[in-house]
């Protein structure tokens, strides 16, 4: 059988011109926001029309009822539409279809591959792993299924070739213990269409994914990426970043050049009202058509990330997402959302 870059398909940098962003809503059971699910709705409201003034919104919701309540929350709101499509977390980055296109024909189509949440960090992950497929069935496009576990948030690509991940999470025995490095690597360049797969270490403290790399590194353009750096000597992230960016110096783009770096801050340590430690990174931004969704923490630094935002996406405006709640559930802007490209032009 033809693997999806045999046909001519290819993940698209995000970028591209979208048809739309996804989110799947969060439910009151939820496991992510352990005694703080009363904070989550009217966030994830925020973050929703924050997406819907740049395009159309689409939110997976379980039903009819949970539809109802869902737009209380988010008020009149014309570019949002709801589909039922059932999942057991919020997290569409990662349960989410990774969309496909198909740039000689125009067509769009899913990829589905195998989700297991996170190494089976949650109990709960059936409807989560269904929602691709039923995704591709409401919107009448291809599906293929892929049975390698990958979460969305594990990678990042260049449009052109290129891809970032880390050993981390992709290696990682609760993922695809059958496979080899070698096995996974082939994987990546017969569904994404990738030649250049560029290997990062670990992910930052807190983070519950085993170090997803839109907490870490992202393209932003062909050879150039954003990464974030920290300069605490008490903080084991700055260790972690410096590895990460010291990597990043040594790597090329598929076309042999070197990488133009862009570095960005690091918020100060959040805790939870464990103390445990929190995820928050601003790497973990949104592009979307005309603007950049970029998560804030009520923190000291959150104007000097949005600066470099702002100097690396000089035609986009940047748009502060207050995720001092949201990042309680160990993730942000990102993670949340799934970006649908527009078909490509033929």
């Amino acid at each position: 059988m033809a693997t999806p870059a045999e046909l001519g398909f290819r993940m698209p940098a995000e970028w591209e011109p979208h048809e739309a962003v996804w989110f799947s809503w969060p439910h009151p059971y939820t496991d992510s926001f352990p005694g703080a699910y009363d904070r989550i709705p009217s966030a994830m409201a925020r973050l929703v029309r924050a997406a819907a003034d740049f395009e159309p919104v689409r939110v997976n919701v379980n039903d009819a009822a949970e539809e109802a309540e869902v737009r209380r929350h988010v008020g009149k709101c014309d570019n949002v539409r709801y589909f039922h499509v059932p999942t057991d977390e919020p997290w569409c980055r990662d349960h989410g279809p990774v969309f496909l296109v198909n740039d000689a024909t125009g067509e769009v189509a899913v990829a589905d591959f195998e989700f297991n949440s996170w190494g089976r960090k949650l109990p709960r992950w059936e409807l989560d792993r269904l929602a691709p497929v039923a995704i591709a069935r409401q919107l009448g496009m291809r599906c293929f299924s892929n049975p390698m576990v990958l979460e969305g948030g594990s990678i990042d690509v260049n449009g052109s070739g290129s891809v970032l991940t880390t050993r981390s999470c992709l290696l990682n025995p609760n993922r695809n213990p059958s496979m080899t490095q070698a096995q996974i690597e082939q994987n990546l360049r017969d569904w994404l269409a990738v030649r250049n797969i560029l290997w990062l270490g670990d992910g930052i403290e807190g983070d519950d994914t085993d170090g997803h790399v839109d907490d870490l590194t992202r393209f932003v353009g062909k050879s150039r990426v954003i990464t974030v750096v920290d300069d605490d000597p008490a903080d084991p992230n700055t260790a972690i970043l410096s590895e990460n960016l010291a990597t990043l110096r040594s790597l090329r783009d598929e076309d042999g050049n070197p990488l133009d770096i862009v570095e960005l801050p690091m918020p100060e340590k959040h805790r939870d009202w464990q103390g445990h430690r929190l995820p928050s990174s601003y790497a973990n931004f949104l592009i979307l058509n005309g603007a950049v969704l970029m998560p804030t923490f009520d923190d000291p630094r959150d104007a000097e990330a949005a600066a470099v935002l702002s100097s690396v996406f000089p035609g986009r405006k940047v748009v502060p997402v207050d995720c001092s709640d949201l990042i309680i559930g160990l993730g942000s802007v990102h993670c949340l959302s799934q970006q649908q490209p527009a078909p490509p032009r033929t």
